[in-house]
């Protein structure tokens, strides 16, 4: 995605004037942020990039979109196999693959 790509983001709330630049600017952190292929919780993201977990939650799923670069996006439960974190508790951590 190139910063002048101005009209890929969509739906029933979308309106570009008062969202566009915003989710675009929050598109470009996450996947800056994500490139390392580190793994993080969506918490961990958003006290990086700024926002809201469930804009970062998006982001992420914007990022396997065609349009986007259709990247890997793992996730995994915190915890599990071994894994630092109680497995219990809910919280999923995720890493974006190219």
């Amino acid at each position: 995605m190139t910063p002048d790509q101005t009209n890929l983001f969509d739906g029933g709330t979308f309106e570009h004037k008062k969202d566009g630049a915003r989710l675009r600017g929050q598109l470009l952190k996450v996947r800056e942020l994500m490139r390392d292929g580190q793994w993080r919780t969506l918490g961990e993201i958003r006290a990086v990039v700024g926002g809201s977990e469930a804009g970062v939650s998006a982001r992420l799923r914007d990022l396997r979109k065609e349009k986007f670069g259709a990247r890997l996006v793992e996730r995994r439960r915190r915890g599990a196999a071994g894994l630092a974190g109680d497995p219990k508790s809910g919280l999923w951590e995720y890493r974006v693959l190219a």
